[in-house]
């Protein structure tokens, strides 16, 4: 059984075991004491059938796995979703910020916004701020997709750059940083 941390970054690639690793430490938290809840919150979008039919299932699986994990979906407004919804008896879980980092520097037109990196800068440090801030502990999922192939068009290039530079930052400031490969944990920075 891990201990919660005040603060813990779970990063790994795709179907890794960063969301499972996550919901296991909400329930966790909900079991230490009946006092304790546990809020999700939810960056992705649905913009196509597929990724509807993602979500969906996510929510399905994850009210078997931890019923009493409250989900609420904030896309953009995240360091605000933060503030609102931490407290001291709440454990907070972001899935994830590699789907937030994406849907502030792409809107939905899939174009990039024009000032790409001040952009990201901005959204960055107000989310550190929003972590300063919080009451209560929290888990944060973040993808690490900057450990293959440099990618082709600037765009691409800008939001692994933009990524990689927020998993840093963020790992910066929490007290435990969790790398998952097949389902594994390897803790990377504090106690596991």
């Amino acid at each position: 059984m891990a201990t919660i941390a005040r603060s813990e970054l779970i990063l790994g690639g795709q179907k890794s075991g960063k969301s499972r690793r996550a919901e296991v430490l909400a329930a966790q938290w909900l079991a230490i004491d009946a006092a304790h809840r546990a809020v999700l919150v939810a960056t992705a979008t649905a913009a196509d059938a597929e990724m509807r039919e993602r979500i969906e299932r996510h929510r399905r699986e994850r009210s078997q796995r931890v019923p009493e994990l409250l989900t609420v979906e904030e896309p953009l407004a995240l360091p605000r979703a933060i503030e609102v919804h931490s407290a001291g008896d709440v454990l907070l879980v972001v899935d994830c910020l590699t789907l937030w980092l994406s849907n502030r520097l792409f809107p939905p037109s899939g174009q990039p916004l024009p000032e790409g990196g001040q952009a990201a800068d901005a959204a960055i440090e107000a989310l550190l701020g929003a972590l300063a801030a919080a009451r209560g502990p929290i888990v944060l999922v973040s993808n690490e997709i900057g450990l293959g192939v440099i990618p082709l068009g600037p765009p691409v290039r800008a939001f692994v750059d933009a990524l990689g530079t927020l998993n840093q930052r963020v790992a910066a400031v929490c007290e435990r940083v969790t790398w998952m490969v097949a389902g594994l944990p390897m803790t990377l920075k504090g106690r596991p």
